[in-house]
């Protein structure tokens, strides 16, 4: 009996595993300029933050800072930027060209 509980408690814990795994997936449809304009650009661009588009920044320095956060800047969590969607998005601050409309400290 309690072989048959751990087995199905097993496959219960795989499917959500794989049913979160999808949902990631799909929350990976983002482009990077999405990604930016709905999490980033709300601070970075506009006199909050300091302008991080044009400055060919690291992506793992820009993938670190999302994650972990620093001083007034909040870490955001896999659920708010995918890891794919983060991936993306380092590469495209570090290759992005400077956007003359933003503004920073």
């Amino acid at each position: 009996m309690k072989r048959v509980l751990v087995l199905g408690a097993g496959i219960a814990l795989a499917g959500a595993a794989q049913a979160a795994q999808k949902l990631g997936e799909v929350q990976a449809q983002r482009s990077p300029e999405q990604v930016y304009s709905a999490v980033c650009g709300y601070c970075h661009g506009r006199n909050v933050g300091p302008v991080i588009r044009g400055r060919g920044l690291p992506a793992e320095m820009v993938e670190y800072q999302v994650r972990h956060g620093q001083n007034a800047m909040p870490a955001f969590r896999p659920s708010e930027i995918t890891p794919a969607e983060l991936k993306a998005l380092a590469q495209w601050v570090q290759t992005s060209a400077a956007d003359p409309k933003e503004k920073g400290q």
